[in-house]
């Protein structure tokens, strides 16, 4: 039996949505055809990677989903941690999206005009390795400041933007799957990675896994609606025993610390 968040039960999760019909778009594809895909009744899933650290593994994701045909957007943060230019080369010539994960009022201590400020030179040095359209807030658990507040006060649309996930998605049509908590119903142990006002409603339709296996039994099963958005942060998934192994501890630590935070 695969382990779960492996590399090898993500090309299983990619196969059992190619079999169903789901179309695999990045989030700017979403955003460009947004109008006509609500009233269709095609199948689609928007896959979205928020690489938060490790990129060598979003590498390997991204060569995995090339050979499915499937297109993805990445997301990188500015630290060292995510920040690698050849990976972002790499990807982006695989064919995928490259977008911001920002956090900028986090690093500005809330600080808007700062934030801001500093969105804007980062967003540049994105566009220097890809033309990006898209950005993501990062969650950043363990800051008090939430990094959608930046748009209170400015226009990501300004700078060229045409979409954020958390704000332009029609999450009334399209469901939100993501593994944060290393689950994929960890959205109880997460401060900002959900979308509450529907998390309820997708619960009482059954709409709801624990594990990859769950998930990919419900695909094969015609179990999902026609229109997804899966989330992944691609350091959890690795093939390799020791990191799958670390990664795994040191989950369970941040889902009880998160737990703590929450309460």
């Amino acid at each position: 039996m695969m382990r779960d968040f492996s590399l090898d039960i993500y090309r299983e999760l990619l196969d059992a949505l190619q079999k169903q019909g789901y179309e695999c778009i990045s989030y700017a594809d979403y955003i460009k055809t947004k109008t006509k895909r609500q009233k269709s009744k095609e199948k689609f899933v928007i896959l979205r990677h928020d690489v938060d650290r490790m990129p060598q593994n979003s590498l390997e994701v991204a060569k995995i989903e090339r050979s499915f045909a499937a297109k993805a957007t990445y997301y990188f943060r500015v630290g060292k941690e995510s920040n690698d230019p050849e990976i972002i080369r790499a990807i982006a010539k695989l064919g995928h999206e490259i977008g911001y994960h920002y956090e900028d009022l986090a690093l500005a201590h809330g600080n808007k005009e700062k934030a801001y400020e500093h969105f804007k030179t980062w967003l540049e040095y994105f566009r220097y390795y890809y033309p990006v359209e898209t950005i993501c807030m990062h969650g950043a658990p363990t800051s008090r400041y939430d990094g959608r507040k930046l748009w209170e006060k400015y226009s990501y649309k300004d700078l060229g933007i045409i979409g954020e996930p958390y704000l332009d998605t029609n999450f009334g049509d399209v469901l939100y799957l993501t593994d944060t908590g290393r689950c994929w119903d960890g959205y109880h142990v997460s401060r900002r990675d959900k979308i509450p006002q529907y998390q309820d409603e997708w619960t009482a339709k059954g709409w709801t896994w624990h594990t990859t296996p769950e998930l990919i039994a419900a695909i094969k099963g015609n179990g999902l609606p026609a229109h997804v958005m899966i989330t992944t942060h691609p350091q959890r998934w690795t093939n390799h025993i020791m990191f799958w192994w670390r990664e795994r501890v040191l989950q369970d630590i941040k889902n009880r610390i998160k737990r703590l935070i929450i309460r």
